[in-house]
């Protein structure tokens, strides 16, 4: 795996993990919950994030963080990326075009990079 991947993966991880003990926290005491994670297939991703979160959750804890410095971000439907309107690398990708295009004089030929930098 590239590196970059293991680093989104890694973001990845670590955003659902925050938002497993940022839901989580309040709900400790509500009831207990056999598979924290139970649409997710096992293996090593399913139990990094399990393991991740009873070490930052178990207070006391060298890796222990408290709940109110616990931060979790979630768009509508309750996922980890954005849909709509759009991908945000479409978005810096735009915001590259703007950028560059004076450097590059020849992209106002193209009407799809002119595309990218009226968009409002």
């Amino acid at each position: 795996m590239c590196a970059s991947a293991l680093s989104k993966l890694r973001h990845v991880m670590f955003a659902v993990f925050l938002g497993l003990v940022a839901i989580g926290t309040p709900l400790a005491g509500a009831r207990a919950q056999s598979d924290p994670l139970p649409s997710w297939n096992d293996g090593a991703v399913k139990k990094s994030i399990t393991d991740f979160v009873a070490r930052v959750t178990t207070q006391g804890g060298a890796d222990f963080v408290p709940a109110e410095q616990r931060i979790a971000t979630f768009d509508n439907d309750g996922t980890l990326w954005t849909e709509q309107p759009y991908y945000f690398q479409l978005a810096f990708a735009f915001d590259r075009v703007k950028a560059m295009a004076p450097q590059n004089p020849e992209w106002r030929r193209s009407s799809r990079s002119r595309r990218c930098w009226t968009r409002t």
